[in-house]
């Protein structure tokens, strides 16, 4: 591992602009725009978390390194059209930290956590004020996982008033929304209502102090280490069992994670 305090990102900036030459440079890469980029940078990210999950620190330093490819490729791109270089990305990020970091930066006194994290949203809601979209809920992207998404713009709302008094409300909520699910009479109706009970569950997590979308991972993880463990007693005769059968393995393999 290099010690040197002093980092230097040219020379992959000078690889991507090698990439991208029109004369000489690689045809897949010179093709490439924003938006047929957009999706290999959210798979590097979800890269970067998998990588993390699975404590391999040989596999992040990779991921991140492949992150960090797609802000030059972006960069690289906005400079061909002028809109903006790699120097500018550093620039406005290093500017925002110290903005939104007054208690380190600044003359803001901060002793917790807490004032740190009011302080950060107050900052970041000043900052939307003085964009041309002022709603509380403006700059939530729209590209954020469906069950995120729902988190941040649910406390945004939160932070305006607009919010249930206690977890009563959303409890509520989740029954009314299952009862218009029975009744929606089309496959349109039954989606949107689907949607509501989701949002309604999101919600209800909130209130709980639980983040919805780290819950539903962990709920995954937990169903496949079952149905694998069910697919391992039962070897090629799994799919062949009545459902019953099914049933008895998916107690019997909860009964012994329990013990």
């Amino acid at each position: 591992m290099h010690k040197d305090k002093s980092t230097d990102i040219t020379p992959l900036a000078d690889i991507m602009a090698r990439l991208r030459d029109r004369e000489k440079g690689c045809s897949w890469d010179i093709e490439q725009n924003f938006k047929s980029i957009a999706p290999y940078t959210v798979e590097e990210a979800y890269e970067v978390a998998d990588a993390i999950e699975r404590d391999d620190m040989g596999a992040l330093k990779d991921e991140l390194g492949d992150l960090l490819l797609q802000v030059v490729f972006h960069s690289q791109m906005a400079e061909e059209e002028d809109k903006f270089n790699l120097q500018d990305v550093i620039d406005n990020i290093c500017e925002k930290m110290t903005r939104r970091h007054p208690h380190i930066f600044g003359d803001v006194s901060a002793n917790d956590a807490k004032t740190v994290t009011d302080n950060w949203e107050n900052i970041k809601a000043a900052e939307r004020g003085a964009g041309t979209d002022s709603s509380a809920l403006a700059g939530v992207a729209l590209a954020l996982p469906a069950l995120l998404r729902a988190q941040k713009i649910q406390k945004r709302a939160a932070r305006t008033g607009f919010d249930w008094p206690d977890a009563e409300g959303p409890k509520a909520k989740i029954i009314e929304e299952i009862e218009e699910v029975e009744a929606a009479n089309s496959q349109e109706e039954l989606a949107d209502e689907i949607g509501d009970l989701l949002f309604a569950v999101v919600n209800l997590a909130r209130f709980y102090s639980v983040d919805a979308e780290i819950a539903l991972k962990q709920a995954n993880v937990k169903f496949e280490r079952r149905f694998r463990a069910m697919e391992a007693i039962s070897g090629s005769n799994f799919v062949s069992l009545s459902l019953d059968q099914k049933e008895n393995l998916w107690q019997l393999v909860k009964v012994q994670e329990k013990q």
